[in-house]
C-alpha cells in the first residue's frame, strides 16, 4: 500500500484493490495548501467541514474498490458535538493490510471503538488541538492502541497550517522513533518496521 500525503488531513491509499482518497479539503480552505485534483475509486470524508468534505475535488474513475472500510461514530469535540458536530473514523483493510484514518477526532475513545483500533499497521491522526485532540492527548491514543506505524496529520507549520493548531514539533517531541521522509509517499508493507512517519508536504503541480 502506498499511503500519500496530500497536505493537512488528506490522503490517497493506493492498493492492489483499487484507490482511495480520505479527507479532501475545499480550494483555499486550508492556509498555504495548494489546490487538490485528485483521481481515485473512492472518497471518504470524516465530516462536511469544508477542510475535510470536500468530495468534489476527487474525480471518481467509476470502478469499485476491494477495499474493505469500517466507520466509526465519533464526535469532533468532547461535547458529544454540541461545539463542531460528529465525525467518523474510517478503518480500511486491503492485502492484509489495516489503516486507520481517525479524521478530526475530538473526544476519547468507547472501549469498543478501541478494540476496533488494534492490530493497525498504520494509524493517521490528528495532532493539532484546538479543534481536535492534542498532541499529548494523541501521544496517549498511540500509546494505547499500539500501532505499528503512525501519521500525524491536523497540524501548522511555518508555511501552511491554521495559527490556532499546534506545530509538529510539539507531538514530535513526545516520540522516539520518528523517521522523516523526503517526500510525501510512505511504503507500507508487512516488513515496515515502526516509527512515527513524518511526511514531506508536496504540492500538486
Amino acid at each position: 500500500m502506498r499511503i500519500i500525503w496530500n497536505g493537512h488531513s488528506c490522503f490517497t491509499l493506493e492498493t492492489a484493490g483499487g484507490t482511495a482518497v480520505v479527507d479532501p479539503y475545499l480550494d483555499g480552505s486550508v492556509p498555504g495548501l495548494a489546490p487538490l485534483r485528485l483521481r481515485a475509486d473512492a472518497v471518504y470524508c470524516s465530516h462536511g467541514h469544508r477542510d475535510h468534505g470536500a468530495a468534489d475535488v476527487v474525480a471518481l474513475s467509476g470502478e469499485t474498490p476491494e477495499i474493505a472500510v469500517e466507520e466509526l461514530n465519533t464526535w469532533h469535540d468532547d461535547q458529544q458535538g454540541a461545539q463542531r458536530g460528529p465525525n467518523v473514523i474510517h478503518i480500511f483493510r486491503c492485502g492484509g493490510l489495516k489503516v486507520a484514518h481517525l479524521g478530526d477526532l475530538g473526544c476519547e475513545l468507547e472501549p469498543e471503538q478501541l478494540a476496533a483500533l488494534a492490530d493497525l499497521d498504520a494509524l493517521m491522526i490528528p495532532v493539532g488541538g484546538f479543534y481536535t485532540i492534542d498532541a499529548k492527548q494523541a501521544k496517549a491514543l498511540v500509546d494505547r492502541l499500539q500501532p505499528r506505524v503512525t501519521i500525524p496529520m491536523h497540524y501548522r507549520s511555518d508555511t501552511f497550517g491554521y495559527d490556532v493548531i499546534g506545530p509538529l514539533e510539539d507531538y514530535l517531541a513526545l516520540c522516539s522513533d520518528v523517521v522523516r521522509y523526503p517526500g510525501n509517499v510512505l511504503v507500507l508493507d508487512q516488513d515496515t518496521p515502526r516509527q512515527t512517519a513524518v511526511l514531506t508536504y508536496c504540492p500538486q503541480e
